[in-house]
């Protein structure tokens, strides 16, 4: 089981970065706080202070097409908020 499948990087996302030493990252629905944790400090070398998991629910979305009116769901996701050691710093762009 892939448990991190990829960061979460938005405008709120980066204030937490900046100010709280947090990163956001969208994570397999049946992976636990321990299971996040441990994939996070072996894929990046960092010090994992706290885990915080959320599961956003799926939005409907609505479009008009040629073929008539369209409707359907977002998918539901599970979001964690990673919290680590002050001093250190996961860089999205250089490790994968």
């Amino acid at each position: 089981m892939e448990i991190i499948k990829k960061p979460v990087l938005t405008e709120k996302a980066s204030l937490l970065t900046e100010k709280l030493n947090r990163y956001a990252f969208k994570v397999d629905h049946r992976a636990n706080k321990i299971q996040i944790k441990q994939a996070v400090e072996q894929m990046f070398g960092v010090t994992v202070v706290a885990v915080n998991t959320m599961v956003i629910a799926g939005k409907a979305k609505n479009r008009y097409t040629k073929a008539g009116f369209v409707s359907g769901r977002t998918p539901k996701y599970k979001k964690a908020i990673i919290t680590i050691k002050d001093g250190e710093t996961i860089d999205f762009y250089s490790t994968i």
